[in-house]
């Protein structure tokens, strides 16, 4: 062998890996495998979607979907959606390039969790996918895994998923390194389950019997070369350890009903959550709502004394599951409101235990979220609660830059915010997609609009960025936005 020839050699092997480690990382760049995409960030860094898009514009390629409020998923050249329809829980499998339908595979369940008549689904939760497999979650049966090209590998049923109020479920898997990660948060035994990947068998699960119910997807956080697995619940936010999932710290004295996702960036870890009730805006004395929703006057409450669009929240305040509301339901629910805090917590790393009163940076109170998770973009928290109303928020000292600015949106706001190439996307429940710019480090920075669409129906699902490319899924379409068909 000529020595001489060794350092080019050398320097075009060494060239050579890294061209592929480029490649590499571009095509992670450009997937978004779950809900919210990266760990449920709902940030795509590298993603450069076109701004002038609505209905009739920007549109590469529409489609009718089956109405499910999941959000889609991406990796390289597919499209992963979760649907109901003809009584079968579906995972559906599209190109990216042109929307055709590449397969669809369904499994029909023995019974039917419960959920919401108008705004829920039992195909609620959004898909996952590690670029070999696309696992889909449906409280009603249990996961099921898919390759790519819709073979299954194999399923995990588990019983029939019973949410407080009888919601549905509204949370949605997340693949980490070899481990399946799902809340199953119910009204009674819940838990956080970790699954193999490749065998769907379970590696752990562990107990959550203060948890009475909640919808946010977990996420991973590294805490100080630690990772852990980052959940909300009842009144608490929890650190459990990925290997074994063992109980590390928790925030206590949060909101009562959690629906949304924590995040993390700046060295922190951040939560915001506001429901109904609590010590900050508490529910009314057992005398008052009895007397409002007592029919018979028997000094107790049947589900039936309520309007049919009432009756399934109703269910959720019998705590006792006797089949009625009597002041035993209203002290536990007020026993709980008390300790309830609708706030928005940033939380240093290193804690153990209950951390409340060591590991809190800074806590604020306006503003919140009731079903969209926060965002964090650029050095800044974005929320955006029911009435169109967005705040923004320094991440580092929870200086608001501005609070409950109108987006002219109103309506209810279920799609979580998400951001790319120095926007931030939000959409209302009534169907209007509004893209605000995001801040500089400047204070005086203010509230700017760039451009607003209206689609004509509900969006619940949130948005998925890839590149130049944004999908959007409203009530019955699905849309592919970019500047050309190149994908």
């Amino acid at each position: 062998m000529n020595n001489k020839l060794m350092p080019t050699r050398q320097i075009g092997f060494a060239l050579a890996l890294i061209f592929v480690s480029v490649l590499r990382a571009a095509a992670t760049a450009e997937n978004w495998p779950q809900f919210r995409g990266p760990n449920c960030s709902g940030v795509a860094r590298d993603a450069r979607p076109p701004l002038k898009i609505g209905p009739s514009n920007g549109v590469l390629w529409r489609i009718d979907v089956p109405w499910s409020p999941s959000s889609p998923c991406l990796w390289d050249d597919r499209v992963f959606v979760t649907t109901y329809a003809d009584k079968q829980l579906e995972t559906l499998c599209y190109a990216r390039r042109d929307g055709q339908l590449l397969w669809a595979r369904s499994v029909r369940p023995n019974r039917l969790e419960s959920f919401h008549p108008t705004d829920g689904s039992p195909a609620a939760s959004s898909p996952a996918t590690d670029g070999r497999r696309v696992v889909s979650y449906f409280g009603s049966f249990g996961l099921v895994c898919y390759d790519l090209d819709g073979a299954e590998l194999w399923r995990h049923s588990l019983p029939v998923a019973v949410s407080a109020g009888n919601y549905g479920s509204g949370t949605s898997p997340i693949i980490h390194g070899n481990k399946i990660l799902l809340n199953r948060d119910q009204d009674g035994n819940s838990s956080l389950l970790a699954l193999d990947v490749t065998t769907g068998k379970t590696l752990w699960e562990t107990a959550r019997p203060d948890a009475v119910g909640s919808f946010g997807t977990p996420i991973v956080w590294n805490n100080k070369g630690i990772d852990e697995v980052v959940l909300a619940g009842t009144l608490r936010l929890k650190g459990y350890e990925l290997k074994n999932g063992k109980e590390r710290w928790l925030v206590d004295g949060l909101t009562g009903f959690a629906c949304t996702t924590p995040v993390t960036g700046e060295g922190m870890l951040f939560f915001a959550g506001w429901s109904p009730g609590g010590a900050d805006s508490p529910w009314p004395a057992w005398e008052g709502f009895l007397q409002q929703n007592d029919k018979n006057h028997d000094g107790e409450i049947t589900f039936d004394e309520f309007n049919a669009g009432m009756r399934d929240f109703a269910r959720g305040l019998d705590r006792d599951h006797d089949g009625k509301i009597t002041k035993k339901d209203w002290d536990i629910i007020q026993a709980g409101a008390a300790k309830a805090h609708n706030q928005l917590v940033a939380i240093r790393p290193g804690g153990h235990g209950d951390i409340t009163q060591t590991h809190v940076a800074w806590k604020a109170t306006r503003g919140l979220p009731y079903v969209p998770s926060p965002l964090l973009y650029q050095g800044r928290i974005y929320m955006v609660r029911d009435g169109g109303m967005l705040s923004c928020l320094d991440a580092r000292t929870g200086q608001a830059f501005y609070t409950q600015e109108r987006v002219d949106a109103a309506g209810s706001y279920y799609a979580s915010p998400i951001a790319a190439d120095g926007r931030v996307y939000v959409c209302s429940l009534p169907g209007k997609l509004t893209i605000v710019k995001a801040g500089s480090e400047k204070p005086e920075d203010k509230l700017e609009i760039l451009h607003q669409a209206d689609f004509g129906e509900r969006i619940f699902a949130t948005p998925a960025v890839s590149g130049p490319n944004l999908y959007l899924r409203t009530q019955t379409k699905l849309y592919a936005f970019g500047p050309s068909k190149t994908m």
